[in-house]
């Protein structure tokens, strides 16, 4: 059966490639295939202890067995235009034109609300003590549409707050610029701050984007935060 397989981040670099159809067994199994990739680039290897698999736009397991043509993202851990994606309460979008974070605070705060919270995430010029140029993002696009969407989600229910605006811009971008902006807008501020944190620091450890940053001296992908224990491989998969 042939699968085809999806690369990002530092992945992307290491294989020359950003995607290919494979031929597998029939209903091999995720480990079969990263066995496969192993074989074929021992690099990958390296990766065993922080690597995610998506199937088909959802987090999977090793064990899972895939289908003629099954859609397969391989993803290191993430660093973390389309269309918006505007619900009742919530504004998710991905895109490459500049935020505008003004505009989308309009939207979100109504005259019910006491607090609008407000997290804007910005290219800093250093990185460990080296001064930084500019950055490239990337996302699995698809992907990281439905985690976000679901993040405001749960965090509306969570935290019982009225209404989010959470967007996140692709491609270059320069120092000063906002890569991610959130707004929570509640009746009380104690709920929109915590949603707001919860809000980021899930999106850093779970929703598929990958940051390039470029020195002076060479550029690198970001180390990301490790992915969460229930959908990491590598912690219960050992040796590829």
């Amino acid at each position: 059966m042939q699968v085809r397989v999806l690369l990002f981040g530092a992945l992307k670099d290491l294989l020359a490639r950003e995607s290919e159809t494979i031929e597998l067994p029939d209903r091999a199994t995720v480990e079969e295939l990263l066995h496969q990739y192993v074989r074929n680039a021992p690099l990958i290897q390296k990766f065993a202890d922080s690597l995610a698999i998506a199937v088909n736009r959802e987090y999977a397991s090793s064990a899972q067995i895939l289908h003629e043509g099954d859609e397969v993202a391989l993803l290191p851990p993430v660093s973390g235009g389309a269309p918006d994606d505007t619900t009742a309460n919530a504004l998710v979008r991905i895109q490459r034109d500049p935020i505008d974070g003004v505009a989308l605070t309009a939207r979100v705060k109504q005259g019910e609300d006491g607090a609008v919270v407000i997290f804007d995430g910005i290219v800093r010029n250093n990185t460990r003590g080296r001064r930084a140029l500019y950055l490239d993002y990337e996302a699995y696009e698809a992907m990281a549409l439905d985690q976000m969407r679901e993040l405001a989600r749960e965090a509306g229910q969570r935290f019982d707050v009225h209404r989010i605006a959470l967007v996140h811009r692709l491609g270059r971008l320069q120092i000063g610029e906002t890569s991610v902006w959130i707004a929570v807008a509640s009746a009380h501020r104690a709920q929109a701050f915590d949603a707001c944190r919860w809000i980021i620091d899930t999106l850093k450890k779970t929703v598929p984007i990958w940051k390039k940053e470029y020195f002076e001296d060479g550029a690198v992908w970001a180390d990301g935060e490790p992915f969460p224990a229930e959908i990491s491989l590598g912690r219960g998969a050992g040796e590829l």
